[in-house]
């Protein structure tokens, strides 16, 4: 086993069982933790390959209670918003993109600890901007969940509508990322090669989650994730500034 595969497997082991557990969360640990060892460049389309397959497995349990129109407008508005992120993924800012990295992990851990009261969307327009945002966060860091999480609060979706929507939107949306991540030629042999060694982990990770989600309580288990993002969006930060 590679240097590299030992860094990289345990990572994406728990990142796996973490989308499994609760539905997403995995490039939020998945990337910041790469970003630091292996660099975005490598980090970006090995963790968009992975988040497809998650969607794959766990969509196969889940898309009885999607809300397919939700899904539609979130995708059609993503894909707007991938040019940019793979524009910005592609040029020579990775400290900065590392930096706007941590603060985003911690905004979004903070937002989840406190769940401020906020006002309800009622309508599908406000998704073109979540979308867009989504698109761009996912094209350059995989991290197109924290804009569409946040809208389906503003939505107020029910928890299981929230989790199933999730994992619908990802699905195309990831597709769109690693097509975006190929043709800006981001697909490189190293990249693939790991991804194929990394396959049997985000089984085994996907399985795991799948038992720990019928098992745990979700709220407890997330506050503790999210203050560990939050140390993770710090080293970010003070590391690149």
């Amino acid at each position: 086993m590679e240097t590299i595969h030992i860094i990289i497997i345990p990572i994406i082991l728990i990142a796996a069982f973490i989308r499994s557990a609760f539905g997403f969360g995995d490039a939020l640990v998945a990337m910041p933790l790469l970003a630091i060892f292996v660099g975005l460049k490598l980090a970006t389309p090995i963790v968009g390959l992975c988040a497809v397959s998650y969607s794959i497995l766990i969509l196969a349990r889940e898309w009885r209670t999607v809300n397919f129109k939700n899904v539609l407008v979130l995708v059609l508005t993503s894909a707007l918003g991938l040019p940019l992120g793979i524009y910005l993924l592609k040029g020579n800012y990775e400290s900065t993109l590392k930096i706007i990295l941590g603060i985003l992990i911690i905004l979004f851990s903070l937002f989840n600890i406190y769940k401020p009261k906020l006002i309800q969307i009622k309508s599908n327009k406000a998704a073109f901007i979540f979308g867009i945002l989504s698109g761009i966060l996912g094209g350059a860091y995989n991290t197109n969940g924290p804009p569409i999480v946040i809208y389906g609060v503003l939505r107020k979706w029910d928890p299981k509508t929230l989790r199933a929507t999730l994992q619908a939107y990802f699905l195309p949306s990831g597709l769109l990322i690693a097509i975006s991540h190929f043709i800006g030629g981001l697909w490189t042999k190293e990249v693939l090669i790991n991804f194929l060694v990394l396959i049997p982990v985000l089984l085994i990770g996907v399985f795991l989650g799948n038992i720990a989600h019928k098992r745990i309580k979700q709220e407890h288990f997330n506050i503790l994730i999210y203050y560990f993002l939050i140390l993770i969006g710090m080293f970010l930060v003070i590391k690149n500034i």
